[in-house]
Order: structure tokens, then C-alpha cells, then sequence
């Protein structure tokens, strides 16, 4: 059994006048919350139909749990669960008559997994209540329900928190953060929000005008995001062991160039400068550095475009 639950080949997809994708290479393990990053038009909406089955590549290939051959690639497909490009709700419908209707259309049998669903998602309670009066909040769950109907295996979900409030977003983040701790799924969530995917994913891709820049676990994505201080003295020997010594902290690094990284006590210079001086050692070099998610994420597709 493959421990990747996706994985892409040169996946290119070409439109009349522009390219998509361009030879995208993408991997997701089994267990894992993908979060792809993008701006808008990076590629995202593209390959996530393409993976649902929803639109062809030109060129390249797909492999979902293992199957990349046409017909068995096809039943695979089952599955996925997917909310591509907001939530396909009838409005004039209850929640429940919601989730029936999709349980009907894609035969899946028993009314037993539209109740169990819908207390998956917390909307059990919602009674007669149309969902053109839900909140854009309980339309988004509502959505994940549809898409969870089959007990998918991978969820595929497309800007989920788009357009939330803050108690919104906290909800679906939970939500998610449940069915694959506790449901043991494997979701890709599609976002430009890097700040709030880095709440929940535990695996990252960057996507811009449709090249997979770089894929990263939130192990390395942190270190590349890390602050520390930027510290240079005439004896980096010695200013390493004041800093052991006197700090009490070996959370720093001493570069091949003489540098010293300290990554604790970042937020607290004035400290840091006044031990150094008061053993004896010249500062050459003294600054913060580093940067949060996202710099890192704008730093990586070339900074700020404007559409």
C-alpha cells in the first residue's frame, strides 16, 4: 500500500492562451494536512479538478492511493470527498434535505450516513432552517458535510475559509483539525491565507503561475521562518560561552563565518548586548532577523503583485 494518497508527474494542463500548470510535481502522505498555497490564478482551482476528475490534463500523470492506470484511477476517485469553489448547496433545502439529495445523487445507500454527517459537522440541531439563512459559516460546513457524504478517505477542500469571520474560520479550522485526528483523513486545503493554514497543515505547497515553487513540512517551514539575533564579536569562541554560561541556553548556533544565531531571548536585545559587553567582547554586528510565514511566502513567489 502507497504511504502517498496523491501524487502528480510533470502534471501540465494548457488553456488556449495561457499554462496553467507546468509540470507540477506534487506529493501527499497518507495522514497529512496539505495546505497549497497560492495567490489567486496561481494553479490551485486547476489541479484540484484535475485530481477530482473534473478536467484533463494536456500532458502529464496522476496517481491517487497508488492507481494511476485510467479505469482503476476513475473508481479511486471514490474516495474523495471534494467542495471546489464554494459549497454546491440548494438553498431552498434544510441541511438534512441537503445531504439527501447528494446521498441520492451519488448512490450512496442508506439514509443512516446523512445524521451521522451532519453531528460530524455540528449542524445536527439545525431543524427546518433553510440554508439560505445559515451563516456563511454553517453554508461552508454544510458544504464539508456534502463533500464527507461515502466516508471519503482524502478530503479535497478549495479556500474553506474564504470570506470568513473569525469565529468562522476557528470553526472549520477545528472541524478539520477532528476529521483528520480523529476520522484519521487526509485533507488538501487550497488557501492564500498562509497566516491561518499555518494553524493546521502539517505539510506545505507554494504554487505561482503554475509552478509547484516548493513543498516543505511545518518542521522546516518554521525553521526557514525563525527569528533569532544576528550577533557578531571579535571572539564568537568566547561570546558562545558567555551565552551558555551566563543565558543558560543552548538554542543557538555558531556559524562557519563567526556569526552567532541566537534563536531565545530575540525579543529581549537590550539584555542580550549588555552580557556580551560586560565580558569584555566588541559587537561588530547586532540586529534581529528573520521573518514570519508571511514574508516568507510573498519572499518565495517575488513579492507583491498587484492583478
Amino acid at each position: 500500500m502507497s504511504e502517498y494518497v496523491l501524487k502528480t508527474s510533470n502534471l501540465t494542463k494548457k488553456f488556449k492562451y495561457q499554462v496553467a500548470l507546468n509540470n507540477v510535481n506534487l506529493s501527499i502522505k497518507k495522514g497529512s494536512i496539505y495546505g497549497f498555497i497560492g495567490q489567486n490564478g496561481a494553479g490551485k482551482s486547476t489541479l484540484i479538478r484535475i485530481i477530482s476528475g473534473l478536467a484533463l490534463p494536456t500532458s502529464g500523470s496522476i496517481e491517487l492511493f497508488g492507481n494511476s492506470d485510467g479505469q482503476k484511477l476513475n473508481e479511486t476517485r471514490k474516495r474523495i470527498g471534494t467542495m471546489i469553489e464554494g459549497p454546491a448547496l440548494y438553498s431552498h433545502m434544510t441541511a438534512t434535505e441537503n445531504l439527501e439529495a447528494h446521498r441520492l445523487l451519488k448512490g450512496i445507500p442508506g439514509k443512516e450516513c446523512v445524521e451521522r454527517t451532519l453531528k460530524i459537522v455540528g449542524l445536527q440541531d439545525t431543524g427546518k432552517k433553510r440554508a439560505r439563512n445559515f451563516s456563511l459559516g454553517m453554508k461552508q460546513r454544510l458544504g464539508i458535510a456534502i463533500a464527507l457524504l461515502g466516508e471519503p478517505e482524502f478530503l479535497i477542500l478549495d479556500e474553506p475559509i474564504n470570506g470568513l469571520d473569525p469565529m468562522g474560520v476557528v470553526e472549520i479550522r477545528e472541524l478539520l483539525r477532528k476529521l483528520n485526528q480523529e476520522y484519521g483523513m487526509t485533507i488538501l486545503i487550497s488557501s492564500h491565507i498562509l497566516s491561518e493554514l499555518h494553524l493546521l497543515a502539517t505539510h506545505y505547497g507554494i504554487i505561482d503561475k503554475g509552478n509547484v515553487l516548493e513543498q516543505l513540512t511545518i518542521a522546516e517551514l518554521n525553521a526557514k521562518c525563525q527569528q533569532f539575533l544576528h550577533i557578531k564579536v571579535n571572539n564568537p569562541q568566547k561570546a558562545a560561552t558567555v551565552i551558555e554560561t551566563s543565558l543558560l541556553t543552548k538554542d543557538f548556533e555558531v556559524m562557519p563565518d563567526g556569526v552567532i544565531k541566537l534563536f531565545s531571548y530575540y525579543k529581549t536585545p537590550g539584555e542580550i548586548s549588555s552580557i556580551l559587553v560586560k565580558h569584555g567582547l566588541i559587537i561588530e554586528q547586532f540586529m534581529p532577523m528573520g521573518q514570519d510565514l508571511e514574508a516568507y511566502f510573498m519572499n518565495r513567489i517575488g513579492g507583491i503583485r498587484h492583478g
